[in-house]
């Protein structure tokens, strides 16, 4: 197997990130367009906006994707990041890939000076439970939504 590069997000991997970040909607059920995606790839390049990527390349083809951002934590009046997006192409999944990302994530928060990453799952997504359990902590905090209509 050779060796991964996870990098920044450039211009030039839009291609290669649309069909990854499509998966990744699929996967959690979010109807996405080729306009929408395009908004998020866009913000990923802006840097007047908060949110960034990484991708993961193996042999010059991107074999996943990770979007994060800082987050202020006022109880604590620290800064942190969130993980917003992880994804890796189901047929590149194994040789722990994810917990490269998480190494690549952590390193981002040390030299951030963020004390550390949150981020979501869904219940039953199972297979990246098991490894955010060996990465990470659950939290005993639950979510809500409020939408605004009420």
């Amino acid at each position: 197997m050779s060796d991964l590069i996870i990098r920044p997000i450039r211009a030039e991997d839009y291609e290669a990130w649309d069909p990854l970040f499509h998966g990744y909607c699929d996967f959690y059920e979010v109807e996405s367009t080729k306009d929408s995606r395009r908004i998020t790839f866009d913000w990923l390049l802006d840097p007047a906006e908060i949110l960034e990527g990484l991708v993961v390349e193996r042999d010059g083809t991107l074999i996943g994707l990770a979007h994060y951002r800082e987050m202020p934590r006022p109880s604590r009046a620290q800064k942190m990041g969130f993980l917003d997006d992880l994804f890796v192409d189901p047929a590149a999944r194994g040789g722990r890939v994810g917990e490269k990302i998480f190494d690549a994530l952590r390193e981002i928060c040390r030299q951030r000076g963020w004390q550390m990453m949150r981020w979501l799952t869904q219940d039953h997504n199972y297979a990246a439970r098991t490894l955010y359990d060996r990465v990470g902590q659950k939290s005993l905090f639950n979510l809500y939504e409020m939408t605004v209509d009420g």
